[in-house]
């Protein structure tokens, strides 16, 4: 049986109750690779069942329609002046993975003004019939960036084996635990030349993370450094589609099966109108 297989059977055993995942991706710095694997790791769940939006929130360099070769006609710039309604600007794949883009290069969402905030909860509020949203945010150390990872249920770290990103790693774990000290955490490893790797890295960031911030990082796998990544960027299509059996889509299924057996936190409100609530309230 192929992994996809068992994470439609894992699906097929999970609460069906409507209550909304949220994932935060986010990295310490550019260059890692997590917008990439928001967009397959999207398709990834989508394949095994999941009704999932990714929620393109990087505030400055909007991408994730371009992983996948599309060119929006709307963001949540017409949705806030009000000339489109949220459920207009949403791109539908054929692989059931919904994406909300960004608006590149625009940087309006940093600074809404009070209507402008409540305009945007209120679209978001009206969303439902979501099992996962992923939130793919901007690089580094921002407010913007950190902001988006407090309200969610899990925030994924995504580093690569490089000395640089391991140090930003640490930083942007820092940052968040500044804030939410019990925030449930997770590192995942990008571009790995091996498991053993994956795994050193891994331990790395988790250890000095216990040691000097007193805070538990659990490790979430492991991508393989896979030529057929690249080969899909520059085509503009994602590697889980174009190149199914390939490497880094094997290490992502085992990824998605890790996500799909963990169990939901218990909180107050749930829902994508609630994290947003959380994000963009005018008392922030």
């Amino acid at each position: 049986m192929d992994q996809a297989s068992t994470l439609r059977k894992m699906v097929g055993k999970s609460d069906p109750g409507t209550t909304t995942q949220i994932i935060t991706l986010t990295s310490g710095k550019g260059g890692v690779g997590k917008s990439t694997i928001s967009v397959n790791l999207g398709l990834a769940l989508a394949t095994a069942g999941k009704k999932v939006l990714l929620f393109d929130a990087d505030l400055g360099l909007a991408n994730v329609n371009v992983l996948l070769g599309v060119v929006p006609k709307f963001n949540l710039y017409h949705v806030i002046k009000g000339h489109k309604e949220l459920e207009d600007i949403i791109i539908r794949t054929p692989e059931g993975l919904d994406i909300i883009a960004g608006a590149s290069g625009y940087s309006m969402l940093a600074n809404l003004s009070d209507k402008e905030r409540g305009t945007l909860v209120s679209a978001f509020e009206k969303l439902s019939g979501y099992d996962i949203m992923l939130i793919d945010t901007g690089a580094g150390v921002s407010s913007n960036v950190v902001g988006f990872t407090l309200p969610a249920d899990k925030v994924i770290v995504v580093t690569t084996p490089e000395p640089t990103a391991i140090t930003d790693a640490y930083g942007i774990i820092k940052s968040i635990v500044l804030v939410a000290p019990d925030k449930n955490l997770k590192l995942l490893v990008n571009r790995a030349q091996s498991s053993l790797e994956g795994k050193k890295v891994a331990e790395r960031v988790i250890n000095i993370s216990s040691q000097f911030l007193n805070v538990r990082v659990e490790n979430l796998g492991f991508i393989y450094d896979d030529d057929n990544v690249s080969k899909s960027i520059r085509r503009q299509k994602p590697f889980y589609q174009l190149f199914p059996g390939c490497k880094a889509a094997s290490c992502l299924d085992i990824v998605a099966s890790r996500i799909l057996e963990q169990e939901l936190p218990k909180r107050n409100e749930s829902g994508v109108g609630a994290f947003f609530k959380k994000i963009f309230s005018p008392a922030m």
